[in-house]
């Protein structure tokens, strides 16, 4: 790997506090919680809406993979990189306005592959969506 590359792969730290990518930063996600076994954070309704007002299915999709994703960084450490493989979210309840809370918790974590089964909250406890992630866990490039 260059030096160049090596100064481009996010630490966990900057995936945490740039609430997992530029992509979230853009849609608000902060991250309140990020420990082995367990990710949160929350984003807000307002600015991430379809056109009839309502949370926006690839909004909820965002902050599922963000969390999945932090989790597996956080179980993979700071030799591998984690690549998200499969996304499945289920839209369980429509939310207009508020903050959502998403919650990733792990359903296996290996060598190799991690799944994570993140749920979506929102401001009455109300499960929003439910989603789950699998990610390959990868040695960084060299080259």
């Amino acid at each position: 790997m260059s030096e160049q590359d090596a100064t481009d792969i996010p630490s966990i730290s900057q995936m945490i506090g740039g609430g997992g990518g530029a992509l979230a930063v853009r849609m608000n996600i902060i991250v309140t919680e990020a420990v082995p076994g367990r990710v949160v954070a929350t984003m807000p309704v307002e600015g991430n809406t379809q056109p009839f007002g309502l949370l926006h299915g690839g909004a909820s999709a965002v902050l599922a993979e963000s969390l999945g994703s932090i989790a597996g960084a956080l179980h993979a450490g700071p030799d591998r990189m984690v690549v998200g493989v499969d996304l499945s979210c289920t839209h369980h309840r429509a939310v207009r306005t508020g903050l959502v809370t998403g919650v990733a918790t792990p359903l296996h974590e290996g060598q190799t592959v991690a799944t994570y089964h993140i749920t979506i909250s929102d401001e009455h406890d109300h499960l929003v969506c439910t989603a789950r992630l699998t990610c390959l866990l990868r040695k960084f490039p060299r080259g």
